[in-house]
């Protein structure tokens, strides 16, 4: 059924991707694809009639779906037959409505899926954003991982253009694999965009957000993204930014823009938990670099008082063969990093925590899984700590954020995995 749903989408979206002649704008990456696709989004609507991915629509059924503008049928035999029409009379009525611009967000979990994804909708702009061991037990390796990525730019004829990582070397290594012009983001200047003078905002023991200046030949314009931490969120605002330029866009677009940016829900967000505490919730996935960096950002922080630094981290899961030593690292890392206590959950609790002794954290406690961890994190909370929360989706850290909330009653508005579907 999947399957024959899948060939119905396909052929519908390339009929009125051949109709409507949107500029498509695809993402794709090991981490921050979602982030540069709302960041990427923000700057295109203030110019062009712009529609992003539904929800977390990236696969070969939420691509097509998006190009429809349609949410999923789901179960229901109604649901899709509604999708159907919908898709059929965009063909045959033209829709002055349809957007100028489509902001594709394409994930890969296995061999073949990018390639899958520009045969239904050719980007005319390009974007990789990493290239790191997500899903590396079904690819086999990084440079397996880079090359089902770089599809999307290897697609790409000479009058497209590819948006590529510089701090990245499997990334800029596609340049050599594409007709396409290219421009580069990153945080050495010497990228075409490039963020410069980055600072954390911080005052009274409360996380304000992250100032940086966007860099574009010789120009630069002020840039601040509010309640959000860590030097690499600045990455989504650059490839929003170097795709807006790619299009005809100036940098006072690209500000005007980014004001309308808001950092996705479980990606490095602040909120206010219990006992004056402020949680940095990171709960959307993770992997080893994301966790890395999570964990760098957050040790990086500094307050007047003395304030507690905690990490509550979870499984990175789909890492394959190297998973116990990734995890081992990751708990290194923390007790490298300076935090005063560490909560470790799920399957590889005892790899994260032999890290961390290994660097000198003996403060550490681990719990099973996040449901059982709900019984008595409370009481691991003191006034005024700093939680850095962050794992896997299957690790369902967000748990744990929404019972450390001050306000759990948020939890719908802050929170991801909150519908209906996840509640348990």
């Amino acid at each position: 059924m999947r399957l024959i749903l899948q060939k119905i989408l396909a052929t519908f979206a390339k009929k009125i991707i051949k109709k409507y002649q949107p500029k498509v704008v695809g993402i794709t990456g090991s981490i921050g694809k979602t982030s540069a696709k709302e960041a990427t989004f923000a700057i295109l609507n203030e110019k062009f009639k712009t529609r992003q991915n539904i929800k977390n629509y990236n696969n070969e059924l939420g691509v097509p779906l998006t190009i429809i503008g349609s949410k999923s049928g789901g179960k229901s035999v109604f649901g899709w037959l509604f999708v159907f029409i919908k898709a059929f009379k965009l063909l045959i009525i033209k829709s002055s409505n349809y957007p100028e611009v489509l902001v594709l967000e394409m994930g890969a979990d296995k061999v073949g899926d990018i390639g899958y994804l520009v045969d239904i909708a050719k980007p005319d702009v390009s974007v990789v954003t990493k290239v790191s061991p997500t899903h590396i037990e079904f690819f086999g390796s990084l440079e397996g991982i880079a090359k089902e990525k770089r599809k999307i730019v290897t697609c790409l004829t000479d009058a497209d253009t590819a948006i590529l990582n510089f701090d990245d070397k499997l990334v800029m290594a596609m340049q050599e694999k594409t007709k396409a012009k290219t421009v580069t983001f990153g945080h050495n200047e010497l990228a075409d965009v490039s963020a410069v003078e980055f600072q954390n905002e911080t005052q009274d023991s409360v996380v304000k957000g992250i100032n940086f200046k966007i860099q574009y030949k010789g120009s630069t314009v002020p840039v601040f993204l509010p309640h959000v931490v860590g030097s690499h969120q600045t990455n989504s605002a650059l490839i929003g930014a170097a795709v807006g330029l790619s299009l005809g866009m100036n940098l006072v677009d690209v500000s005007v823009g980014l004001k309308k940016y808001k950092s996705p829900k479980g990606r490095m967000n602040v909120i206010a938990g219990i006992k004056n505490s402020l949680i940095v919730d990171d709960t959307y996935n993770s992997s080893p670099e994301a966790a890395n960096k999570a964990v760098e950002s957050v040790a990086k922080l500094d307050f007047e008082n003395d304030t507690r630094k905690v990490a509550v981290l979870g499984d990175m899961l789909e890492l394959g063969e190297i998973s116990e030593k990734e995890h081992f690292n990751l708990g290194k890392k923390v007790g490298e990093d300076g935090f005063d206590l560490l909560v470790a959950v799920g399957q590889f609790r005892n790899e994260i925590i032999k890290g961390a002794q290994k660097a000198g954290l003996e403060n550490c406690v681990e719990f099973e899984d996040s449901k059982i961890a709900l019984n008595s994190i409370t009481d691991l909370i003191t006034d005024n700590d700093l939680i850095l929360i962050k794992g896997s989706q299957g690790s369902r850290m967000e748990r744990i954020v929404k019972k450390l909330m001050a306000e759990p009653e948020s939890a719908k508005e802050l929170l991801i995995r909150q519908e209906k579907e996840w509640i348990d």
